[in-house]
């Protein structure tokens, strides 16, 4: 049976995504015709089980899936593209029991299971910069045809491929691990065709900030955060939270990346009675804010749990402050956290979480991290589409992954679902205190703190957005 003709393939021949480059960078917005109708339906007829294959998989074992990635493997923040691909690339790796891609550079990478499609995965680098990520995402789709985009570490790059790429490339996109809530709870970036299985800012609220506001003692919190869609994000979420809670909220401060100079900001926010801050980050300030933090011993820090590269420098501030020796009461009498974790390696305990461990440390050298079990979720849920519908064409991999309920997670079996009014996968949370590095696992985590014991496991229900508080509605 040949192969149908993808949609992409027949827009390129005549040209109109050759306007994409043009049109995105203006903001253009245009409609599906009835000819998209045809299309998805061509498609579906193609890619039907026959009666000797119920399942399909002869269908697409000798098909190609081309992947364009986006990510950060440059720079001062390419830990974060890094690490996002080892966990996409070992989700798509886990579901076929093979070894996972170890290279995490620019390029063509492949993984050719014998039970599934060829995964072609052409890997782009944004350098953390959203017009770089838009470029990038323009020449992946009408250069090399790719069939669904992943990646960007930055918010506003992911807004950015949402608002100017998606409409006329008509593909699937799997952003992550990008953290802005409004990237899938906006109805000016949320986007049929977007999915993103990675955890956000407004669930690192709803668990770590309402765990604060309902089981400690605060009652006043500043909220500092970097200039840019993460930080507006982490502000908005643990402002809104915060207050639903009874606690004050100081007017958030948005400062430009590698600020430092901090000390007059806590000053002003402990005159203004606050004894609570909240800071939204990435690595680039975070160096910075975090020994000025550990210095005000009479105020809190609490947040998110961050990734090893951050984890260290919380580490290093944690050694300056507390001393080599210090322990995880020193670090609780401090006033440093709890924090909420997306994810880290020891907040879940079952078979799958326990294989990926061991497939990620194998193959990178590193425990699974903060990214991990987002983009993981995006590959193993793609590979579940496939699977499901036989199908290696963009337009059934999103019908498939709308409304889905990932099998394979490293939160467990069937932990991520897919909500059908966003697309945003729904999770559990945990809040753990910083804790000394134990020594079992000091040779694949080299930082001196790392997340303790989950003391909260807040569900999906607890922490998502609830439909009817978001403006976007794809149902």
């Amino acid at each position: 049976m040949p192969r149908a003709i993808k949609r992409r393939s027949v827009l390129r021949r005549t040209g109109a995504l050759a306007t994409i480059g043009a049109a995105g960078l203006a903001g253009c917005i245009a409609e599906d015709d009835d000819e998209d109708a045809d299309d998805d339906a061509d498609a579906d007829d193609d890619t039907t089980a026959t009666d000797d294959d119920p399942d399909g998989s002869e269908d697409v074992s000798d098909e190609t899936v081309r992947i364009g990635a986006i990510q950060p493997v440059s720079g001062d923040l390419e830990y974060y593209g890094e690490i996002s691909l080892m966990g996409f690339y070992s989700g798509i790796a886990y579901k076929y029991d093979i070894d996972p891609i170890e290279e995490l550079t620019t390029g063509t990478h492949t993984l050719d299971p014998d039970d599934g499609p060829t995964f072609e995965i052409i890997v782009e680098d944004t350098a953390f910069t959203p017009g770089t990520a838009q470029e990038v995402a323009e020449d992946l789709v009408v250069d090399e045809e790719v069939d669904l985009l992943f990646g960007a570490s930055s918010s506003d790059s992911a807004r950015q491929i949402s608002t100017n790429i998606l409409d006329q490339a008509d593909i699937p996109y799997i952003a992550g691990p990008a953290a802005d809530a409004d990237i899938t709870a906006s109805e000016e970036f949320c986007h049929p065709n977007l999915f993103r299985a990675s955890e956000h800012t407004a669930m690192d609220a709803r668990a770590g900030g309402r765990y604060v506001a309902q089981q400690g003692d605060i009652s006043t919190v500043a909220i500092f955060a970097a200039e840019g869609a993460f930080g507006e994000g982490v502000a908005n979420a643990y402002q809104e939270v915060l207050e639903n809670e009874g606690v004050e909220v100081l007017e958030p401060r948005f400062v430009e990346a590698g600020y430092s100079e901090f000390e007059g900001m806590f000053d002003e926010a402990i005159n203004q009675g606050a004894d609570g801050v909240v800071g939204g980050f990435t690595f680039i300030t975070l160096p910075e804010f975090l020994p000025t933090a550990m210095s005000y011993e009479e105020i809190q820090t609490f947040g998110g749990f961050a990734e090893l590269v951050t984890t260290q420098v919380t580490g290093q501030a944690v050694e300056a402050a507390l001393g080599e020796d210090f322990t995880a009461e020193d670090i609780e009498d401090a006033g440093l956290g709890p924090f909420t974790t997306r994810y880290h390696w020891n907040q879940y305990d079952n078979g799958i979480n326990d294989a990926f461990i061991d497939m990620h440390t194998e193959a990178y050298g590193l425990m699974p991290d903060l990214f991990s079990a987002g983009t993981f979720v995006g590959g193993s849920a793609l590979v579940q589409a496939i699977d499901e519908t036989a199908s290696t064409e963009g337009a059934d991999i999103a019908d498939a992954m709308r409304g889905m309920t990932v099998l394979d997670t490293p939160k467990g079996e069937n932990a991520y679902t897919f909500q059908e009014h966003n697309n945003q996968a729904a999770s559990d949370m945990t809040v753990a205190w910083p804790v000394p590095t134990e020594d079992d696992v000091a040779e694949f985590w080299d930082a001196s703190v790392m997340p303790g014991e989950p003391i909260e496991t807040m569900s999906a229900d607890e922490v998502m957005i609830p439909a009817d508080e978001m403006s976007c509605s794809l149902d």
